[in-house]
């Protein structure tokens, strides 16, 4: 059953280790990701799940090497232009979470075009972090609770929660890392406070709608106590 699950976040790893396996540019290995990208909103909608929350682009992605940044850029617009019209039709729903300010005037046309577009869709929910960072969201947080006056006596979980990129939208149940690596590389740490955390071997542009069914699987089989 997975009706008791409504969120999952992924941290999609590994797409340049699989193309160097592969004795392939990174290019290659980011496009695959793509192609996994989308089979696995598809598997969501097919099994149930509400919303998906993805780890595109770091706050600290940007020390990598310019080529690799620009084209990283490049096909977030690219694919957004090819395939939003198909995602429309599927009703899902696309929103950027992150510091948008810092990305080119182009891709922020292109982010905004796709959130309007598909705003009143009642599919799955993708949320998309670009140039987001976990700690300079708590910190952009801080600063517009303080800004809108509200006293220290006022604030609770429930404010901080209203000000965070994700307002709205119920805490990850499932937080999925392909790839093997165990960080949580400053990924909603407010939000996956309590989520159970599933790490897979599979390098991203591996990672499929059976990968998604086994971590479900997983996270049914686990016992969620929160510190009980």
């Amino acid at each position: 059953m997975t009706n008791n699950i409504r969120h999952i976040a992924i941290i999609m790893d590994g797409n340049r280790r699989w193309a160097k396996e592969r004795n392939l540019p990174s290019a290659a290995g980011h496009k695959k990701g793509v192609d996994a990208l989308r089979n696995v909103v598809r598997a969501c909608d097919d099994i149930g799940i509400k919303y998906l929350t993805v780890y595109a682009f770091s706050t600290e992605n940007w020390n990598r090497k310019k080529e690799e940044v620009d084209f990283l850029m490049d096909l977030v617009a690219v694919t957004l232009k090819n395939d939003l019209d198909e995602m429309h039709e599927e009703g899902v729903k696309i929103t950027f979470i992150g510091d948008a300010s810092k990305l080119s005037k182009k891709l922020q046309e292109v982010t905004k075009d796709a959130e309007n577009k598909t705003k009143n869709n009642k599919g799955v929910n993708l949320q998309i972090a670009l140039n987001y960072g976990s700690r300079d969201e708590i910190v952009n947080a801080v600063k517009q609770i303080i800004g809108s006056g509200i006293n220290s006596d006022e604030i609770t979980q429930e404010v901080i929660s209203k000000y965070l990129y994700t307002a709205g939208m119920p805490d990850p149940d499932i937080l999925i890392r392909t790839g093997g690596e165990k960080r949580l590389s400053n990924y909603l740490l407010w939000q996956i406070a309590y989520s159970e955390v599933i790490v897979v071997d599979k390098y991203w542009p591996d990672f499929g709608k059976s990968d998604l069914q086994n971590c479900i699987d997983e996270f049914n089989n686990r016992n969620r106590r929160y510190g009980k």
